[in-house]
């Protein structure tokens, strides 16, 4: 019965009122409809800035004035330089494919908040690192979150190729990705090596981290 009167109130209204209500109620299905992805780029932005804030404040004072106390610290020193390295891969990486794509949808939310979980655990296998002396546990266990941050990341990817489609700018720029598949499997490699060595793991981590230091020309071309 309201919708009756509502429906009624509307007919004989102005034609002015009807235009308006109309384009309103159009506005308003199309908003529910797209989702835009400053939202989600805003909060990354926010998530990382964070860790990257929590990471250095993992860091501990030399017990010493000298440069033999400051010595015992380069250790956690370069670790914190190649998680950081690491996390800035992750966020210019993340930058150039959200560039890409036109489009997100929920799948991208949850894979984006997938891969800052992982992320976040960063500075907690840094300061184990530290803490253990750089035992093999916990060198195995950095390598671990850097891998699923990495599959993260692979999902994320995959959700907006999907949601732009096969066709679109993004998905051509990441073609099979492989990449990302050689990452993987190094990630895999340098898990198992830590049990063996720590340090040929750690080689591994860097060369990595390397082979993602320049962004994927591929994407800054297609943006």
């Amino acid at each position: 019965m309201r919708l009756f009167l509502l429906s009624v109130s509307e007919a004989a209204a102005p034609a002015p009122f009807r235009i308006w209500a109309s384009l309103a109620q159009r506005t308003t299905k199309h908003e529910r409809i797209v989702m835009h992805k400053g939202r989600l780029e805003a909060f990354t932005d926010g998530v990382i800035a964070i860790i990257i804030t929590i990471m250095v404040l993992e860091m501990k004072v030399p017990q010493g004035s000298d440069f033999a106390a400051l010595w015992l610290n380069v250790p956690i020193f370069l670790a914190y330089a190649l998680s950081y390295i690491n996390v800035a891969i992750f966020w210019n990486n993340h930058h150039h494919v959200l560039q890409a794509a036109e489009h997100v949808d929920g799948r991208a939310l949850w894979a984006n908040l997938f891969l800052l979980f992982w992320l976040s655990l960063v500075p907690f296998v840094i300061r184990w690192m530290d803490e253990s002396e750089f035992a093999a546990l916990p060198t195995a266990a950095y390598g671990f979150v850097l891998a699923m941050a990495a599959i993260g990341y692979l999902l994320l990817e995959r959700t907006l190729i999907a949601r732009n489609g096969a066709h679109s700018r993004l998905a051509q720029a990441v073609g099979r990705d492989w990449k990302s598949k050689f990452s993987l499997s190094t990630y895999g490699v340098a898990i198992g090596l830590s049990f063996l060595s720590v340090k040929l793991a750690i080689c591994l981590y860097v060369l990595v981290a390397l082979l993602w230091f320049v962004p994927d020309r591929r994407i800054e071309k297609m943006i």
